[in-house]
């Protein structure tokens, strides 16, 4: 089984503080910011970042529908991670600056994929459609951000 990586990144006009400050914020703007993909949306512990505890339905394909759990930490400066606990998928929202009032996003989920020619079509297709996803999520951010 091999790992199966989805990346996404956009350049937002918005300071790094801010750009964060609006990912991380799970009881406010991040439920603003899912498209039509995401259902059954709910904070169950903190929703400020660290410590949060987070639930929703991600359908990324007409089939596949997962039901997420997601503990948030922030091991670092401009970094949010969302572990899965039901599922190996660790995302990672990285905001770093990008000139002058200007921030780089870059968003990355990891998972083990399946084994066989199911893996393969996995591979292939899964980092598209949830580069999709994203985009449409960095779309928003930016939109909401750059008010």
């Amino acid at each position: 089984m091999a790992q199966v990586e989805a990346t996404t990144e956009r350049v937002v006009a918005a300071d790094p503080e801010t750009v964060f400050d609006t990912l991380a914020d799970y009881t406010g703007t991040r439920a603003k910011l899912l498209p039509e993909q995401f259902s059954e949306y709910e904070v169950r512990e903190g929703g400020d970042g660290e410590g949060s505890l987070v639930h929703w339905k991600l359908q990324a394909t007409s089939k596949r529908i997962r039901d997420c759990l997601l503990e948030v930490t922030e091991p670092s400066d401009g970094e949010l991670v969302e572990k899965d606990r039901n599922s190996s998928m660790v995302t990672v929202w990285r905001v770093t600056p990008a000139g002058e009032g200007a921030s780089r996003v870059v968003v990355t989920s990891t998972w083990t994929g399946a084994g066989g020619i199911g893996g393969f079509f996995e591979r292939t297709f899964a980092p598209k459609g949830l580069g999709r996803i994203y985009d449409a999520i960095l779309a928003r951010l930016a939109a909401e951000v750059e008010k």
